[in-house]
């Protein structure tokens, strides 16, 4: 049965949905029946383009794909000859987007197609540029996904947190809410999984307004059909280089930390021989007169004892001053990026609007 989308009222919102697919051919079918079912139920709130991107599957997603696809009008099918991970995947998605909003959703469902409704909920109550999907907020949840990979994605989303301190509970999540003129502006560069950091960091840039809502997610059916995801190792890898990119939000405190830290050793050494040196001082008032001499020889005598305390000390001093150096250098390189990113994304809104015009 062909599903013809609701005409009338053209004024009602268009939502963008945006599904990556790498080879899914077990589940491509049911989950988008499954799918229309539930947007067909929203049809008097919204108008919907669904967008599908085969991104060089390797089984049969792609004529799968462009079989649906003749059912449903409103439903897109663009090819990628070879695999070129989620970051590209998700760019051709906004690239050829018109929906004043912009939903992304994971072929398999891990995310019930009711986080749709919450997520365009949230956005329109809040005027937010981007509302994320989080299981790891107060009121989200986790059901069936290995322990391994859960504690793993936990782990590095509480650093990222930490790390950036954005009140932000998961930076690694793809299932998101977008304004569309936001993302269609927004310039990525990542190919990889970690184009979700990125795009967080680049809103983070531009003082764009960014919320949560709590969300479950959901593996059950995947664990009951056995279907392993053969993207996982690159997800993996993806969800390190967003813990890399998370040091991009703030990279002068990955140095201002570390030589803290270490100017406190040093500080620390340096006290001790102070200390050492003040009563070795007094040690020689009987040896010989003047300030200079008895300085000296207590010195001399605090290095005998102790000559490893000295190199110790002056060392970590000298990398310290160095590190917080370096600290301040990056916070005026982040400050011209921040700029230059400003203006970029200026000049390519505006090339948008001329270009549509």
């Amino acid at each position: 049965m062909t599903i013809v989308p609701n005409q009338e009222n053209n004024e009602k919102p268009l939502v963008s949905v945006i599904l990556p697919a790498f080879n899914e051919e077990i589940l491509i079918e049911r989950n988008i029946a499954r799918l229309y079912n539930y947007l067909n139920g929203l049809d008097t709130l919204y108008r919907w383009e669904v967008i599908l991107i085969n991104d060089g599957s390797t089984d049969r997603t792609g004529p799968l794909a462009d079989a649906i696809a003749k059912d449903y009008t409103n439903l897109t099918v663009y090819h990628h000859k070879i695999n070129r991970n989620l970051g590209t995947a998700l760019r051709t998605g906004f690239n050829n987007s018109n929906g004043d909003f912009v939903i992304v959703m994971d072929i398999d469902l891990s995310y019930a197609p009711d986080h749709i409704e919450k997520l365009l909920l949230k956005i329109r109550q809040c005027e937010a540029d981007m509302v994320i999907a989080s299981p790891y907020m107060k009121g989200g949840k986790n059901t069936a996904v290995p322990r391994i990979r859960l504690l793993l994605s936990k782990t590095i989303n509480f650093m990222m947190r930490k790390a950036s301190r954005l009140d932000i509970y998961t930076f690694t999540g793809m299932v998101r809410a977008y304004k569309g003129d936001f993302i269609r502006s927004l310039n990525t560069k990542s190919s990889t999984f970690d184009i979700n950091s990125e795009i967080l960091l680049k809103a983070y840039i531009l003082r764009a307004t960014v919320t949560e809502i709590p969300a479950h997610l959901d593996w059950s059916e995947q664990k009951a059909m056995g279907k392993t995801r053969t993207s996982s190792l690159r997800i993996i890898t993806g969800i390190f280089n967003g813990l890399v990119n998370s040091f991009i939000f703030r990279p002068y405190m990955f140095f201002w930390l570390i030589g803290i830290t270490i100017f406190l050793i040093s500080l620390y050494i340096i006290v001790w021989i102070f200390i050492n040196t003040y009563l070795e001082y007094d040690a020689t008032a009987l040896l010989t007169t003047g300030f200079e001499n008895r300085f000296s020889l207590a010195v001399s005598e605090v290095f005998r004892q102790r000559p490893y305390s000295f190199i110790v000390g002056s060392t970590t001093l000298i990398i310290s001053l160095q590190l917080m150096g370096q600290g301040f250098i990056s916070l005026q390189k982040k400050r011209y990026f921040d700029e230059l990113f400003h203006l970029n994304s200026a000049i390519l809104r505006e090339t948008k609007k001329i270009n549509q015009n």
